[in-house]
């Protein structure tokens, strides 16, 4: 939110006017009803006892509106997501988004390189603190 300020006043500047940003409705991406139902359910005996809200905004908000926005395409809207995790040392929550960016068609080779090039705009230690848990999801998958 802190950005939004920011945007607001680059966008004036650029001529960018609300009439070319794209709508705060629009029609989803598809969704695997599948996979999203094992995903929600699976949060949900986890934490629902310990903050129902946050569960169901995570599942309504998160995973069922942000995520299928058209404007990024899955793996694209995965790999800012694991750049911003890897960025913020939010290492707990690596291990489901970087599997989830590789079902969304992003690389071993391209992970790898994520960490290479964040090292230098978010820092060595968020760089290094990702590896083990990069390099576990690695091995998971290759079994």
């Amino acid at each position: 939110m802190s950005a939004v300020s920011i945007a607001k006043d680059i966008f004036r500047q650029r001529g960018v006017g609300p009439d070319q940003l794209p709508p705060a409705k629009e029609k989803l991406l598809p969704i695997d009803e599948e996979a999203e139902k094992q995903r929600a359910t699976q949060v949900e005996n986890n934490f629902g006892d310990v903050s129902y809200g946050l569960v169901e905004n995570t599942t309504d908000f998160l995973f069922r509106d942000l995520w299928l926005r058209p404007a990024l395409a899955p793996r694209d809207r995965s790999l800012v997501t694991l750049s911003a995790l890897i960025a913020n040392g939010q290492t707990a929550q690596i291990s489901y988004h970087l599997g989830r960016a590789m079902d969304n068609g992003l690389t071993q080779e391209q992970a790898s390189e994520v960490l290479t090039h964040i090292a230098f705009y978010a820092g060595w230690p968020c760089a290094f603190s990702a590896l083990p848990v990069v390099k576990d999801v690695f091995e998971k998958r290759r079994k």
